[in-house]
């Protein structure tokens, strides 16, 4: 139950301040961490990000853990104007930094390492989706961890 409430502590709806620079429906943009939260003040806020929607793109990849497709929708897409004027987009994923690597294999027999290794090499199939749908769209896709939105 602690876990539970922990949990809805930190999830909820974020309200945009710039409504126009938001893609999709700006009355349903859901955060499910304090650092996706941060990361939407921030897209909202900063100048040089033009446009920005939350899990507005969708992306088929392929499941190793059942061979069959599924949808995987990233965190963030954001426009963005750089230096030179130019515009430079990108699919942003906000993952804790332990779901970003292979889990440590001390003790490869417990459950917990066997939910994080079926959770790493799922998330894996979806990054490279994710890495060739930016490719053929000249866009980038970038992981973002607590170390990049520390809280």
């Amino acid at each position: 139950m602690l876990d539970y409430i922990l949990y809805m502590a930190y999830k909820g709806i974020y309200k945009p301040v710039n409504i126009k620079k938001y893609r999709g429906n700006p009355t349903k943009i859901v955060y499910r961490s304090l650092w996706e939260r941060k990361f939407m003040v921030y897209c909202d806020t900063t100048p040089s990000i033009i446009e920005w929607g939350s899990e507005t793109v969708i992306i088929p990849y392929r499941s190793p853990l059942d061979r069959r497709f599924h949808r995987y929708y990233p965190d963030f897409y954001i426009k963005v104007r750089n230096t030179k004027g130019k515009y430079d987009k990108y699919i942003v994923e906000v993952k804790p930094k332990k779901q970003t690597k292979p889990p440590d294999n001390h003790d490869k027999r417990t459950k917990a390492y066997k939910k994080a290794a079926l959770t790493f090499a799922v998330n894996r199939s979806k990054w490279n989706a994710a890495e060739n749908y930016c490719g053929d769209r000249q866009m980038q896709f970038l992981i973002l961890t607590e170390d990049h939105l520390a809280v």
